[in-house]
């Protein structure tokens, strides 16, 4: 009798490891669809005019991530990786949190949904990220 119910459990047991071993691979995705995007000079422009239009020389996509905290460390976390787009939820210890989804048009062109809480207040934006030229010097 001891014997089947050991196998039993290592039966349930290996049942139960590829599910708790899931969320570990999704936690590992690459972004690769913001290295489709050309480096240089990108005007950020938000749709409403609550927010006025930003230049941001791109030299790395991924700062795209964090507009409204883009000079803060924040833990990352992703929530979908498609070929033409990604999803990214962060938060910055303290100073606030916000979700982007980021969906790529062409290497010039991008649309940008973000929302979170930023000093203690909430924020929403939809952009649209257009690349304009090179970076000045």
């Amino acid at each position: 009798m001891r014997r089947s119910r050991t196998a039993s459990g290592l039966v349930a047991g290996a049942l139960v490891l590829p599910i708790l071993a899931a969320p570990v691979d999704a936690q590992a995705p690459s972004l690769s669809m913001l290295d489709q995007m050309a480096k240089g000079l990108w005007e950020v422009r938000v749709r409403g005019g609550e927010e006025p239009t930003r230049r941001v020389c791109l030299g790395n996509p991924r700062s795209l991530i964090q507009l409204r905290h883009h000079d803060l460390a924040c833990a990352r976390v992703v929530v979908n990786d498609k070929p033409g787009e990604v999803t990214v939820q962060y938060t910055c210890k303290g100073k606030g949190y916000g979700r982007t989804h980021i969906r790529l048009e062409n290497p010039s062109l991008a649309q940008i949904d973000s929302q979170g809480i930023d000093g203690g207040l909430p924020f929403a934006f939809a952009a649209e990220a257009r690349r304009i030229g090179p970076c000045a010097g």
